[in-house]
């Protein structure tokens, strides 16, 4: 019972340090704190590893 709540409790503490980690990258967090989730501990190389989403440019003037 313990050994299970402390493999919950790494999964968790993985899924927000990796929401956190990708919200201040720039990419999505929530993509992030569900791969966080899933596979814990190993997301978060990857989480720092992330790209910033790509947006679409705020310039939208066409008649330059």
């Amino acid at each position: 019972m313990l050994v299970t709540l402390l493999i919950m409790s790494v999964f968790v503490i993985s899924a927000i340090l990796c929401h956190y980690i990708a919200k201040s990258r720039g990419a999505k967090p929530v993509f992030w704190g569900i791969l966080g989730a899933s596979l814990g501990p190993l997301a978060l190389p990857f989480a720092f590893a992330s790209k910033p989403e790509a947006r679409a440019s705020l310039d939208t003037d066409t008649t330059k």
